[in-house]
């Protein structure tokens, strides 16, 4: 039951916090005049903010607060989305991105992952995480089609609010489905919880000094990086390949069911399969979809069928990631270790939309764009094959 709770609660928060950005700042674009540059600066200082707190929030799970984290993070974003909705500078707007990004910390996918793993254990959580990751998948399918469809009826701050309103409302579900008294890891003996927290800090320390951890934090730093670059600036990608909005709106909504589909793929034919294996596998196609997008002009078959792949592969990849700690590092202090990777990993995200606009603007065209985003992609494949390759060699069972 709480797999499918928490998966609803990822639809609802990436649909809200992720996938609506680049549709709202787009009307606040034309309505306001702000350059695209200042308006990804935001996204910026949101992800940046992300990435400082996902390290306490991750610690703050481990410990058994994931309850009041996820519920309170629900509730502060209606009041992020409100203030949003009447905004009318830039400086304010900076201040609601940076707020945004503590949010979506304390929502998106890693603190789901973490209050599941404290429930089953880190070592039993794949089948629960692969089912919040089949309900994650139709985040965008929903949302962008259903954020188009509200600012066409209303405005880009109504629909703020409305989107608000749907984080406080999953708020409620959250209070009272995650019950951390249910957790493998609640210990009602004080030196026991004493224990754990000393053994999950040895568990962190231990990692820090070793060039496996290092390894895989920068395959999924990398990772991240080439999704939000891609993420934030597909919308735009199609416009300028000649694509009208109807098909835009169309070839994005592919990714979601081609996630799914990915994951059930996965859960079906591969459900014992090393995840070492798998990412290898993934990671060698991710250059060649982003190859595919480089011509001018693409046909709108072509693109679907680049986005059907896309998010085929990347819905399996997160499944993926998600589970490296526990099987290529250690079964203990996942929200800590999937934490200080997620700092990392958010950075990139903050950093490559602005950095992609920035080359756009070099040629006012997405080809520079794609092409940098295939050489990330292959320093990504690298960097993966080399922390698989050495975590064979190198981990060891944690007691």
């Amino acid at each position: 039951m709480l797999p499918a709770i928490l998966g609803l609660g990822q639809i609802c928060s990436w649909g809200t916090l992720y996938y609506s950005f680049p549709l709202i700042v787009t009307r606040m674009e034309l309505e306001l005049g702000w350059s695209k540059s200042d308006l990804y600066a935001g996204a910026t200082i949101g992800l940046l903010m992300t990435a400082l707190c996902s390290y306490p929030v991750g610690m703050g799970i481990d410990r058994g607060w994931g309850k009041w984290i996820m519920t309170g993070a629900s509730v502060a974003a209606m009041g992020v989305f409100a203030w949003w909705s009447v905004t009318e500078h830039l400086m304010a707007f900076y201040v609601i991105c940076a707020l945004s990004g503590m949010v979506q910390a304390a929502l998106l996918y890693e603190p789901s992952f973490a209050v599941l793993a404290r429930r089953v254990g880190a070592s039993h959580a794949r089948a629960g995480i692969t089912h919040i990751t089949l309900w994650g998948g139709f985040a965008s399918t929903v949302f962008i089609p259903i954020t188009g469809l509200l600012i066409t009826l209303y405005d880009w701050r109504t629909t703020l609010l409305i989107l608000g309103a749907v984080n406080v409302a999953y708020g409620l579900v959250y209070l009272l489905s995650i019950q951390p008294q249910k957790d493998v890891g609640h210990a009602q003996d004080l030196n026991q919880r004493k224990a754990d927290i000393d053994r999950d800090r040895q568990v962190v320390r231990d990692n820090l000094h070793s060039g496996l951890f290092w390894l895989v934090l920068l395959s999924l730093m990398i990772y991240a990086g080439v999704f939000s670059a891609f993420t934030f600036h597909m919308y735009p990608l199609l416009q300028e390949a000649g694509l009208n909005e109807r098909d835009v709106v169309i070839a994005i909504a592919v990714i979601g069911p081609a996630q799914v589909l990915g994951r059930i793929l996965i859960t079906v034919f591969a459900q014992g399969a090393s995840v070492r294996l798998i990412g290898s596998f993934l990671v060698a196609s991710f250059p060649i979809v982003f190859a595919m997008l480089i011509p001018s002009n693409p046909s709108f078959w072509l693109v679907a069928v680049v986005f059907a792949v896309y998010g085929l592969t990347n819905g399996i990849f997160t499944i993926v990631r998600s589970l490296m700690v526990p099987e290529m590092l250690s079964p203990h202090a996942y929200g800590s270790l999937n934490g200080i990777i997620t700092i990392a990993a958010t950075i990139a995200r903050a950093v490559t939309p602005l950095l992609a606009a920035w080359i756009w603007t070099i040629d006012q065209s997405y080809q520079p764009v794609m092409v940098a985003i295939v050489v990330a992609s292959l320093l990504l494949a690298a960097s993966f094959w080399l922390a698989a390759w050495r975590s064979l060699r190198t981990i060891k069972p944690q007691p």
